[in-house]
């Protein structure tokens, strides 16, 4: 067996990021920016004013000085020509300031009587305009990796970008094994039981920006499965549930193999999840993933979320732990690395007892899994430990 980090470092090392393609604006909300973007325009591109009011000339802002109103300017129209000493343009927020003009003078410091107004207050030390590219200048760039948040999305538009270079989603086939298992919806016989685990890691590797292809139940012989690896074809990972360990009826591994798959590891030093493969099949990286439901979860954040992300272009990390106290005293671990279903509130974490890696009742409670490192000592309530939020 090997460790978890060396099951992490083998796993990226059968992955590259993928290659770029142009996505329009309204489709790149998470996806992850492939490269550097620059704004084609200044924003604001012309000083604007940032209040109601009016524009003024620099020399008469001062109290009591009366001046005659000569025009408007709002948003989306502005006014042609130049302010003049003595003059003011009533102008809207949004606007462009006009040529002579160098403050705007809220609305609420002035009185107005026709077309003149008097300065009723001049205590205002702003200049109140946006200046020209105040936020930001044409080509400033929009540094890649990343991923693509709705602020990012206005920050494009903004920048006048239509068309935004993002990294491929990987296509990631998921094939079920086991006569055991029948599709949700099914009637199943008194022997078998409903296939869960494809559907929790579409959902998986979906929310992490991937496009999961749920194939067929691949039943316990040769011929099935030779036709689901078929089926996987075009993937960038194929990932296998069940059928990796030992057993008479496990044969994924076998059958990957006689299809030419490069293993690179079988076996994992944690809990849950021991009998995990990986390797390479033709094009594709593969993972085999345990058979019982909450070891392939697991192993889901532990292993395929970054394999995911290094493909995205995001690098090649594991994924990010958090520290909390213990709400309570635990006994030690034993040689394996334990992935422990937790809860996390008010900063402390509650590990719970029941910890068998078929129910999936207690990991739906859990919002995070505590890391018992091997051989770890017993701990007493308020020590720390690492956390993987889920």
């Amino acid at each position: 067996m090997i460790s978890v980090a060396e099951a992490l470092r083998d796993l990226f090392a059968l992955v590259t990021p993928l290659p770029a393609e142009d996505v329009p604006l309204r489709a790149a909300a998470q996806r992850v920016l492939a490269r550097d973007v620059t704004a084609r325009r200044d924003q604001p591109p012309f000083a604007a004013s940032a209040m109601d009011g009016y524009a003024v000339h620099a020399s008469d802002h001062r109290q009591g000085a009366t001046l005659q109103v000569i025009g408007e300017a709002a948003a989306g129209h502005g006014w042609q020509g130049k302010l003049a000493p003595g003059q003011a343009l009533r102008i809207f927020t949004g606007a462009p300031l006009p040529a002579g003009a160098a403050r705007v003078v809220i609305q609420e410091n002035v009185t107005r009587a026709g077309d003149t107004i008097t300065i009723t207050d001049a205590s205002d030390s702003g200049s109140n305009i946006r200046p020209q590219g105040g936020d930001f200048a044409q080509g400033t760039p929009l540094p890649a990796p990343r991923r693509l948040t709705p602020s990012d999305i206005a920050l494009l538009a903004a920048m006048n970008i239509a068309q935004v270079p993002v990294t491929r989603k990987p296509l990631v086939a998921i094939i079920a094994t086991g006569d055991e298992l029948v599709q949700p919806g099914d009637h199943p016989g008194p022997d078998q039981i409903i296939a869960s685990n494809s559907y929790g890691l579409a959902a998986l590797v979906e929310a992490a920006g991937a496009t999961a292809r749920l194939l067929p139940i691949a039943r316990d012989n040769i011929a099935a499965l030779e036709q689901s690896f078929a089926l996987a074809r075009g993937a960038d990972l194929i990932i296998t549930i069940g059928g990796a360990s030992v057993g008479d009826h496990d044969l994924v591994g076998q059958v990957a193999q006689t299809l030419g798959m490069q293993r690179s590891f079988y076996k994992i030093a944690m809990r849950p999840g021991k009998p995990l493969m990986a390797g390479r099949l033709g094009n594709a990286a593969m993972i085999g993933l345990p058979g019982n439901p909450v070891s392939a979860m697991v192993c889901g954040h532990v292993f395929v979320l970054p394999v995911i992300r290094k493909m995205l272009g995001l690098g090649a990390d594991p994924a990010p732990l958090h520290t909390a106290a213990l709400a309570h005293d635990i006994g030690s671990n034993g040689p394996r690395a334990h992935y422990m279903r937790a809860h996390l509130a008010n900063g402390q974490v509650t590990i719970y007892d029941r910890q068998d890696s078929s129910l999936l009742s207690v990991l739906t409670q859990a919002n995070c899994l505590a890391l018992r490192p091997p051989h770890d000592p017993a701990r007493k309530a308020g020590e720390s430990l690492q956390l993987l939020p889920l």
